[in-house]
């Protein structure tokens, strides 16, 4: 092989070397980035369908718990609103043989659509009328949230303990 056939063919093994290179970097490895975000794109809305499909089966239950979930929220009048709220506390109370020291209601307006009431409860009593109590706001049918919770002991055996409760009741559409 004469020596300007081993440089052309060098210099042909180089510039294929350099086109194969600049082919992987600028058309292979992004076809493969496009790829794997598509297929990832694809499982995704495969999720989504799925879920969907789940929605849709359980339409009527899900319609039949938001109604039930609206009839027990607190009445578009204000003052019988909070007169709910404070029937059920006193019913709690009374349940649970705790003694309640105060109730603070407070109206907060969220939204045009709707406003809660959020109603501070103190009280006082031993472990088995806090839990008692506790159990009497959960099983209670009327829509509340339990938004803070605070036990903490009166005494240094802990046997008379106090109880800090904020509860909100939401109320829909309000006039």
């Amino acid at each position: 092989m004469k020596i300007q056939n081993r440089e052309k063919m060098l210099a042909l093994l180089a510039i294929a070397a350099v086109v194969i290179l600049a082919t992987d970097q600028f058309v292979v490895e992004p076809l493969i980035k496009l790829w794997k975000e598509r297929s990832q794109k694809i499982v995704d809305l495969t999720k989504k369908i799925n879920q969907a499909t789940v929605l849709i089966a359980r339409k009527k239950e899900i319609l039949d718990r938001w109604d039930t979930m609206k009839s027990q929220m607190l009445a578009g009048d204000v003052s019988r609103s909070e007169n709910e709220v404070i029937k059920a506390v006193d019913r709690w109370t009374q349940q649970s043989r705790i003694s309640m020291t105060s109730l603070k209601p407070q109206w907060k307006q969220n939204a045009d659509d709707y406003r809660t009431l959020e109603c501070r409860a103190d009280g006082a009593g031993d472990l088995q009328a806090l839990a008692r109590f506790l159990y009497e706001v959960e099983k209670d049918p009327m829509a509340l949230k339990v938004e803070d919770l605070e036990i903490t002991s009166r005494d240094e055996e802990g046997r008379q303990l106090s109880i800090a409760l904020r509860v909100s009741a939401l109320q829909l559409n309000p006039e």
